[in-house]
């Protein structure tokens, strides 16, 4: 670390503690100076993005995925907290790939059994518009599979 005082490049820490916003603060003196300052240290993320089926690309949204985990689970029994560490944990399995860029698909996939978990009518829900049911048979096919995984 750079003293801003003096230019000097050699300091030493005296003091390091997390903060509320998950960033590392601490306390520097320069060895050439003797003068104290204040650091604060973040993990930079990697910027995720998105692959469509059309094939276009945008960054990753999570408040778009929570849009989403919200209006399949509108009007169920299932709390706001549940529903941000559903898309926490998604958030996470995505940034584990070894890439930044993660298929639509891929999100998709992962939703759908977080919410087949959770709650089988949201998981109706968001199928039917993840997988573009058109007509009543593969709305039934779908049900068939949840009766099936259930026995």
């Amino acid at each position: 670390m750079i003293c801003p005082y003096c230019h000097a490049d050699e300091t030493k820490v005296i003091d390091s503690r997390e903060t509320e916003l998950g960033s590392t603060r601490r306390r520097r003196e320069c060895l050439k100076c003797s003068k104290r300052f204040t650091t604060y240290e973040r993990v930079e993320e990697i910027e995720l993005t998105v692959v469509k089926k059309n094939k276009d690309r945008e960054r990753f949204d999570r408040n778009k995925l929570v849009r989403g985990l919200m209006r399949a689970c509108e009007k169920r029994p299932i709390k706001v907290e549940k529903i941000e560490r559903i898309a926490d944990e998604i958030e996470t399995e995505l940034r584990k790939k070894d890439t930044i860029e993660i298929l639509s698909t891929d999100i998709g996939e992962l939703v759908m059994d977080k919410l087949k978990e959770l709650d089988k009518v949201a998981y109706i829900r968001f199928a039917s518009v993840y997988r573009e049911f058109t007509d009543l048979r593969s709305f039934e096919k779908e049900l068939n599979k949840i009766k099936g995984a259930k026995k």
